[in-house]
Order: C-alpha cells, then structure tokens, then sequence
C-alpha cells in the first residue's frame, strides 16, 4: 500500500469512528412516546425521557405556537442525562395533540393552560417521579402557559421562560406571576426581540422570588434560539440542576 493510500484509509477510518461516536450520543436516552388526558378529555401528547436514577425530579416542556415537541429534543436528552426527567408536549393546536369532540379549536387559548395542567398532573402521578420537585419550561405562547399552569400549583419549583409576553394571544401572565410568588423563574430573551425584552424586563420585579434575566444577541425567538446558541441547553440544564435539585 503507497503512502497515500495508508493516508485515505487513515481518513476513512476517522470519518467512521467519528460518525459512530455522533451516532451513539444522539440516543443516550431513548424516549417513551406517551398520551394522557386533560380535564376536559383532549388527549395531549408527549415524549417522556427519563434517567437511570429515580425516582426523580422533573420538568415539562412546551413548545412555542406552531412548533412541535421535537424542538424540545436536545434539551430533554441533556436534562435525562443530568438526572432530570423531561416531558415535552404538543399542544393541541399543534402535533399530535388531538382537539376534542367537535374537532375544532377557537380563538380563546386558555384551553393550551389545560393542556400544560395536564402533562404536569401525569408527571405527578407517576411513581418515578418526584412530585414535589418539578419544573416548566415554555417557549413563547409556551411560556405562558407555564406561568398560568404553575402559579396555582405549588409542587410546580421553578421555572424558565424562552421569549415570554405579559400579554400573547389573550394569555395574560403579569398577576399569575406575583402569585407564583418565592418560586424562582429564569427569563431568556434575545436582544433583538423588543416585545419579549420589554416583557422580560418588567417581569423580572414580579413576585418576590429570584428573577434571572439572561439575553442573548442574534438568537431569534422562542425554541430558535436553543439552534442559535450552543449553550443555551446547558444553561437550562444547568437551571433546573440548581433550582430542583
């Protein structure tokens, strides 16, 4: 075999273990797909990634409006890798998620709150889980609605806001948040977003719990900026590490 044949097999032979390397990291934790029940009987959908030890603590996933769960994806693996169960839902205006009888969904979006209720009550029933010790995290229209789900419900620790609105789509979150109260929120944003940094801003002076503001620059809105910014998984991951752990 000449030098340069040595050199391109050589090649080949990083370029495979490479690949396989990639390949094997990308399903350290295989998901469970998994539908439950609202209260007012939607089925929602959801992917359910859990790690080795439990039980464990947990956090719930919701997507920005006309997005999937699977912009969740990354995010949910680092999470179950960290300890941390995630639960990344479609809302039923989205995905899988399916409407109800009438097939049909109106301009009142309250009904995405039943849905974010939901994937939090399924999280506490669950044997291996820990019920006390569980977090949301929401994009956009999603952060809303994981300020409305959580502020009633105390078990509800933490959570962490990507592009959230005082006011989006007649979800309004200024007084759930004072009633959140104590419970610390992590608010992300980036600088060229001007409705959400407005927002974010004055939230951070709502309730008497930590508020961290982080801004990004270039990042987008909502679950694009988790593509944006490479570490922005690890920074969340790193949230719920201290805030629920």
């Amino acid at each position: 075999m000449t030098a340069m044949s040595r050199r391109h097999v050589g090649r080949l032979l990083a370029v495979t273990v490479v690949s396989w390397a990639t390949a094997g990291t990308a399903y350290a934790t295989e998901p469970q797909s998994v539908v439950f029940t609202g209260r007012d009987g939607v089925e929602v959908t959801g992917s359910l990634y859990l790690p080795d030890r439990q039980p464990a603590p947990a956090v719930v996933l919701l997507p920005m409006m006309g997005r999937s769960r699977a912009d969740w994806d990354m995010t949910a693996q680092k999470l179950a890798e960290a300890g941390i169960a995630a639960l990344a839902i479609d809302f039923r205006r989205n995905g899988g998620s399916r409407l109800g009888a009438d097939g049909a969904g109106t301009g009142d979006y309250s009904d995405l709150v039943i849905d974010g209720d939901a994937a939090r009550a399924y999280l506490a029933s669950r044997p291996d889980i820990s019920a006390g010790r569980i977090g949301m995290m929401g994009a956009s229209i999603g952060a809303s609605v994981a300020v409305l789900s959580a502020a009633s419900d105390p078990q509800v620790r933490s959570l962490a806001l990507l592009s959230p609105s005082l006011e989006y789509r007649g979800l309004r979150i200024e007084q759930p948040l004072r009633k959140y109260a104590s419970r610390p929120a992590l608010l992300v944003v980036s600088s060229e977003d001007p409705y959400a940094l407005r927002s974010a801003r004055a939230m951070v002076s709502m309730g008497d719990g930590a508020r961290e503001l982080r801004v990004l620059s270039g990042a987008g809105h909502g679950t694009v900026m988790l593509s944006r910014d490479p570490d922005l998984s690890s920074a969340l991951v790193d949230w719920f590490l201290r805030t629920l752990l």
